[in-house]
Order: structure tokens, then C-alpha cells, then sequence
């Protein structure tokens, strides 16, 4: 039988938990936090909020990436 594809032994800092490990926390903790700094800016029309939503959660995912990736570092 074939070894499983889904299995992995990185060497180093594991890349792909980075990733998943972003996505979820930028998702769990970056919406919440757009949602609350919004309420004290005047978005009159969508494109404002859009434009507002991507600065913010740019940052938050930047902030959170960056978070991960040195955890990741000191735990390995």
C-alpha cells in the first residue's frame, strides 16, 4: 500500500500550517475587527466600505501572518 499523500515530515517550520493556521485566525479575529472599527468611520457607499474593509483586514492579516510564522519559529 502507498504511503498517504496527506502526510508530511517538514524539516524546518511547516509552511502549510502557517497558511491554514492565518486564514483561520485572520478569519475568526480580522472580521469581528473590521466590524468594530467601521462603526467609528462614515462609509456612506460600498466602495467605501470595500476599500475600508481590504485596508483593514490587509493589516490584520499581515499582523496575524507575521504572529503565526514567529510562533511557528519558536515552537520548532
Amino acid at each position: 500500500m502507498p504511503a498517504r499523500v496527506d502526510s508530511t515530515d517538514p524539516d524546518g517550520i511547516d509552511y502549510a500550517w502557517v497558511m491554514q493556521v492565518t486564514f483561520v485566525l485572520t478569519t475568526v479575529i480580522g472580521a469581528p475587527l473590521v466590524a468594530v472599527l467601521s462603526t467609528g468611520v462614515r462609509l456612506p457607499t460600498w466602495p467605501a466600505r470595500v476599500s475600508f474593509a481590504v485596508r483593514v483586514g490587509a493589516v490584520v492579516w499581515f499582523c496575524t501572518a507575521v504572529a503565526v510564522f514567529l510562533y511557528a519559529r519558536r515552537r520548532n
